[in-house]
Formats: C-alpha cells, sequence, structure tokens
C-alpha cells in the first residue's frame, strides 16, 4: 500500500472511528461500534443499576465485531487494502441511508440495533484493516489508549532534551491520529443528536474517500 497519503488516511480513519463511536453512543443506547470493549462498562453499569434487557444486546456487538475482523483476515488473502476501506464504505453508507429512510432518531428498537450491528461489522473491518496493514496508519485508528501512551513518552522525552528528532517525528504522528479521533468524536456527538444514526452516512462518504486516496 502506497505510504505517500500516509498522514491524510490516518486522520480520515481516526475521525471516522471517533465519529462512529460516538454517533451510535449518542444516538442507539450508549453503545460503542469501534471500540466495544467499552461495551463492557456500559453492559454491566446497565445490569448493576437493574436496566432492561437492552442491555444485553451489548454483548452482541463482540461475536458481530469478531466475525468482521475475521472476514477483514479473510479479505486480506483474497483482495487489496483498499478493498477493505471500501467495503466499510459501504456498510457505513448502507446503515445512514437506511436509518434515514426508517426516521430513526433516538428510538430503541430492533431495526435500530440491527442498524448498529452493521456499523459494528464495519468498524471491525478497520479493526482488521489497522492490525493487518500497520504500515498504512501511523498506529491504531479505533482506540487511543496506546496512541495517548505513545504520545506521552515522546512528550517526555521532547521536554527533558538529548535527541529529541525520532520523538519529535513520532509526537506529530500521534497527534495526527488522537486529535483526528477527537475531533470525530466532537462531530459525532452533535450531529448524532441531531439527527440520529442517519448521522453515519457522511462517515461512509468519507471512507470512499479514503478509499480513492489509498489506491494512489
Amino acid at each position: 500500500m502506497e505510504q505517500k497519503n500516509i498522514n491524510t488516511i490516518t486522520l480520515v480513519l481516526a475521525l471516522v472511528a471517533g465519529y462512529c463511536d460516538t454517533v451510535t453512543f449518542v444516538a442507539a443506547d450508549k453503545i460503542f461500534s469501534a471500540h466495544v470493549t467499552g461495551n463492557f462498562i456500559v453492559f454491566a453499569y446497565q445490569i448493576v443499576i437493574g436496566a432492561s434487557i437492552d442491555a444485553w444486546i451489548k454483548l452482541i456487538t463482540f461475536p458481530v465485531f469478531i466475525l468482521a475482523v475475521m472476514t477483514g483476515g479473510w479479505m486480506s488473502k483474497k483482495t487489496s487494502a483498499g478493498v477493505t476501506l471500501l467495503t466499510e464504505a459501504i456498510l457505513l453508507v448502507i446503515a445512514g441511508i437506511a436509518a434515514f429512510a426508517l426516521h430513526l432518531h433516538n428510538q430503541d428498537s430492533l431495526v435500530m440495533y440491527a442498524i448498529v450491528l452493521v456499523i459494528v461489522f464495519a468498524m471491525g473491518l478497520q479493526n482488521a484493516f489497522g492490525k493487518i496493514y500497520n504500515k498504512a496508519t501511523h498506529g491504531p485508528t479505533t482506540m487511543m489508549t496506546g496512541n495517548v501512551t505513545q504520545a506521552s513518552l515522546d512528550l517526555r522525552t521532547v521536554l527533558i532534551g538529548g535527541d529529541t528528532t525520532e520523538a519529535r517525528s513520532s509526537l506529530k504522528k500521534q497527534s495526527v491520529t488522537i486529535l483526528g479521533f477527537l475531533a470525530g468524536c466532537f462531530a459525532g456527538g452533535f450531529l448524532g443528536r441531531e439527527f440520529g444514526l442517519a448521522a453515519v452516512l457522511p462517515a461512509g462518504i468519507s471512507m470512499v474517500a479514503c478509499y480513492a486516496l489509498s489506491k494512489k
């Protein structure tokens, strides 16, 4: 995969992940779609406070996510890296159009959960992409803990002096990912509140652009 667009591809993927994660959290019963392990926390909390059976739907995200990652691994053997991104784009566009057509806006329903699982599958593909094609981005784009840890270590090196060339370069790369994810979270929070799950449509369109960049 070409490396010349790595900054832009990293930024778009981080934006999309933060965006989708927040849209589904805000508009779909507090479900994380990109960083699915967060659903363990929400599930446990809802069970402790005596929430309804809807809490158990959080657990369904895990087999869906696992299936998506396995599918991404299979696709990596059969197709190019860009096809994985294009498939993610198509799934997000379908989810957004379906939510818009069905006028889903912060409603608990089986249809809403089905659309969320499509988004989870799309994010599973992105997670697989990040693992399989780890040279295509500056680091993980769907979860920020590792990136923040590395950025903190780089910042320490920069602050204490010494040979900081590599640390400064790494810090810039981590900043692209972290700030992109954060910007996506803010955008996803606002648009998810205003438009519900239909707000994932722009994310799908962004992924089409990301696919195009991956081919250059």
